[in-house]
Formats: C-alpha cells, structure tokens, sequence
C-alpha cells in the first residue's frame, strides 16, 4: 500500500468513526471532492467514503433516537402497606417511590433535608407549578440574608427547576433542581430534591390530593 493510500485509508476510519458520534457530519461527506488528479480508483474510494459516512451517521442516530425513547425510570421491587399512587420518600436511602402495585414502584434518586432539616410524616400533594417564581422560607433568608426576596420562574438560580409540587402542612415541597450533582446527597431544608427530567415525569404521573409518605 503507497504511504498515500495508508494515509486515506486512516483518514476514511477516523471520518466514519466521527460521524458515528456526531451525525452532523454527513452534510460534510456531501462535500467531498477528489483531489485534482485524482487516479479512477481514487475517486471510487472517495464515493465509497460519503456513502459510509452517511450510513453510519444515520444508523448512529437511529439509535441513538431509539435509546432515547426508550429511557423510563427504575421499576423495582417495593413492599409496604401502601395504596397504588402514593408517594414514598426514604430519606436514608435519598430515594422516592410512585407505589405502583403491592409487589412494584416506580424509583427516583432525590436530594434529602441535611441534618437537623429532617422530617418524617403523611401529607399531600396540594399544589402544582410548572417554572415556578420561588421567596426563600424565612430560615433559608435567615441564613442567607443576601438571598433576593423573589427569584423568578426559569431562572438558573430558581432552586425549584423546571417544576414544584407542594405539601400540605409546611413550606416544603418536592421540586426540580438546576445543580443536578445535590441529587442524592443530604442537602436541603427539608424538601425533596429531584433532577429535572424525573419532576417532569413524576409531576405527570401524580394529581394534587396524592398521599406522600416521607420515612427515614
């Protein structure tokens, strides 16, 4: 093989390899152009390239679409004496149960109160908001008076995210977070942390009136 050949042949490998990763570039295999004298065998090769580039491209995001629509939450294993709809919070493991059926639930990673802001007990869910405005509590603006008194809904630094749903009884709520990396660890005044994507689902699995649960 000529030094030349070894050199398409490597660039050939590292172009379908990329295009499996970014998709995006199947545009730029449509504006491949031989070099100027280019031998027969040569522009074969280059033609043979762009129809590479563009079956893996589109194989790669085919299943890439695929994976993605096919990504559901954790159904486990779940016994309690729990009616099918109610919500299971276990503060020791930072995790949240959608009771399903007496045998399964649906399982979600969640943030947890630290220390000394936790709570055990029944309540209700009695609200629901979507990009919620948020007004710190007044123990949270106690222990950080330069905290605005409102945060606007959709801001970066709203701690609610992309959702919140109260509980009776309290100023606490189960919301979303824009610092996704506090999601299971023990890091709030007493509400329960959850990452966007998983408030967005359970939010649309649950109505106001759900029972919540929250055990250590």
């Amino acid at each position: 093989m000529s030094s030349r050949a070894g050199v398409a042949t490597r660039w050939i490998t590292h172009t379908v390899n990329d295009a499996w990763v970014k998709p995006a570039l199947c545009g730029f295999a449509r504006k491949l152009t031989a070099p100027k004298g280019a031998t027969e065998t040569e522009v074969e090769q280059l033609m043979s390239l762009r129809i590479a580039v563009a079956l893996a491209a589109t194989i790669g995001a085919g299943i890439l679409m695929s994976t993605a629509a096919q990504a559901r939450p954790d159904v486990v294993g779940f016994r309690g004496d729990y009616s099918p709809g109610t919500i299971v919070v276990k503060t020791n493991e930072r995790r949240l149960y959608l009771v399903v059926d007496q045998d399964h639930a649906v399982r979600y990673p969640v943030g947890v109160g630290k220390a000394g802001k936790q709570w055990a007990g029944t309540t209700r869910i009695d609200g629901k908001y979507l990009n919620p405005a948020w007004s710190p509590p007044s123990e949270v603006k106690r222990d950080k008076p330069s905290m605005p008194d409102v945060i606007p809904g959709g801001s970066p630094h709203n701690p609610m995210g992309v959702a919140a749903m109260t509980l009776a009884g309290g100023e606490y709520a189960i919301h979303g977070t824009n610092v996704p990396g506090s999601v299971g660890g023990f890091v709030s005044y007493g509400c329960i942390r959850m990452l966007n994507d998983d408030i967005t689902d359970l939010y649309q699995r649950v109505s106001i009136g759900t029972t919540v649960v929250v055990a250590h």
